[in-house]
């Protein structure tokens, strides 16, 4: 019996914590007011998460493992490379703006005065999302011909550059200004010229 609750009380701490954390934007949480928050006491939290950073630490997992599982599906779905990019790019900035206390770990800000390990692990979330980007932009070449307006590097660091600054706006705006707002009309700039036809050897 305790053996099935444990998922089910870890699942509703880390709930409860992201809840706080779109709720208080801008104070730091602390374990008691998240105690209270799930209705139990400091010591049943710990006896779940060893510390607040293994709490952040499941957030963070939840994000990759939500984002990521559907990055797989969206490289089997869909063929065309820009599409790809966009379909990816919408998936972020739409993940972030349903999940307002997810945006602000991904932010980073929250995270601020937390262990460095937690800042990594966010850098690392969007320098693997970059080097997605850098992927599908070089094999764009092989598989259709087409090839970066300006070096796959540079190209990739625009698009991820450009999800994050939404998602940091989402969060100093407090969440007023949606990550997906002009989004079409952005991506159709963006779009028009991330790829163009590569010139074949006379």
């Amino acid at each position: 019996m305790s053996d099935e609750r444990k998922p089910r009380r870890r699942e509703q701490i880390l709930q409860a914590l992201a809840l706080m954390l779109e709720e208080d934007s801008g104070k730091r949480i602390t374990t008691a007011a998240l105690a209270r928050q799930v209705g139990v006491s400091e010591a049943a939290l710990y006896r779940h998460f060893p510390s607040k950073a293994r709490m952040f630490e499941g957030l963070i997992d939840f994000i990759e493992e939500s984002i990521f599982a559907r990055i797989t599906r969206i490289m089997e779905e869909v063929p065309d490379a820009t599409d790809r990019c966009g379909t990816i790019l919408s998936l972020v900035l739409g993940f972030a703006e349903k999940n307002p206390g997810l945006a602000r770990v991904m932010g980073g800000d929250v995270l601020t005065g937390e262990t460095a390990r937690l800042r990594h692990r966010i850098h690392q979330l969007f320098e693997r999302l970059e080097a997605q980007f850098k992927q599908i932009l070089r094999e764009a070449e092989l598989r259709e011909g087409r090839r970066p307006s300006i070096p796959a590097s540079a190209a990739a660091n625009l698009l991820i550059a450009h999800a994050e600054g939404r998602i940091s706006q989402y969060v100093r705006s407090d969440f007023k200004r949606l990550p997906t707002d002009y989004w079409d009309d952005q991506w159709t700039l963006l779009s028009s010229q991330l790829l163009r036809e590569a010139v074949q050897p006379a």
